[in-house]
């Protein structure tokens, strides 16, 4: 049994025929069956019925609710082995929110190019909602972001509390005011986030209360507010992380629940077997926030 015979074999299962496994994999047909008799000859028994269609038998449907498991086991050990000679490589896909981005991503990656300095990364910018589609889609190896609402088969560890904040210009008749309340917003029009970044839903969950919601100009990238804020009359509402310059300054006003837990996400499924790779990266992400 290696690698590439349980590769086949899920394959097949993915694609329905041998033949479409064939075209996927870019193997002649008649590898792909020699591989799955291989397979079947080391196993004891046989996985497909024989006929046009990739029908699984009883005893090959149980053992392809493990295949991936096995796979994920032998990628696993295969790592362990490049890790012990310090000759990784490879690419890791990693999803982070704005603010991520702009403060603790690039000291996290200097310092995990210390340990790693043959493996790539990949970071993909973006909000929790297209962050965790992406991871679903195997897309991402993990994210640094929100917690999604009701996907099962993500895992999400908080490591800390993003606040929402409101951001005016200087010369902003808000400015010079000690004490602000939430239907003040409706005064000027809002510059937000995404409807499905969570600080925007947030929002619009406190604002529900009212009996319509102030204006909103929506700005898909939060980074980029405070430059609207600058030439518009407006209040920004962004995340409190965020940089911004001295022409701007954060008005006092409370929403009843301005946190949003920030942490990691990635999949539930065979957590055991991260490569020591993404291992170090998200445990550097740990550290770096407990400071």
């Amino acid at each position: 049994m290696d690698l590439k015979e349980l590769t086949t074999f899920r394959t097949i299962i993915e694609e329905g025929t041998f033949s479409k496994a064939a075209a996927k994999l870019n193997y002649a047909q008649s590898t792909v069956t020699s591989q799955v008799q291989r397979l079947e000859k080391e196993l004891g028994f046989q996985l497909f019925k024989r006929g046009w269609d990739a029908e699984l038998t009883a005893a090959g449907k149980c053992y392809a609710e493990e295949v991936d498991g096995l796979i994920q086991h032998w990628n696993y050990v295969l790592d362990q082995a490049k890790s012990l000679k310090k000759e990784e490589i490879g690419t890791l896909h990693i999803g982070v929110i704005e603010t991520v981005a702009a403060t603790v991503l690039p000291e996290v990656l200097r310092q995990f190019r210390e340990h790693k300095p043959n493996m790539t990364c990949h970071f993909t910018v973006g909000n929790t909602d297209a962050l965790s589609n992406a991871l679903v889609e195997n897309t991402l190896d993990f994210a640094i972001c929100g917690e999604p609402y009701s996907i099962p088969s993500l895992h999400f560890e908080p490591v800390y509390h993003e606040q929402i904040a409101f951001i005016v210009s200087r010369n902003h008749s808000f400015a010079a005011k000690s004490e602000l309340h939430l239907e003040d917003l409706y005064e000027y029009p809002l510059i937000v986030g995404g409807k499905n970044c969570l600080y925007h839903i947030r929002l619009e969950k406190e604002l529900s209360r009212f009996p319509s919601m102030p204006f909103f100009y929506i700005v898909s990238q939060i980074s980029s507010i405070p430059s609207f804020v600058k030439a518009i009359p407006s209040v920004g509402v962004i995340l409190s992380s965020l940089p911004v310059s001295d022409e701007l300054i954060t008005i006092p006003l409370q929403l009843t629940d301005p946190a949003i837990p920030v942490g990691l996400l990635h999949s539930s499924q065979h957590q055991q077997y991260m490569s020591s790779a993404r291992k170090l990266l998200m445990q550097l992400v740990k550290e770096l926030y407990m400071r």
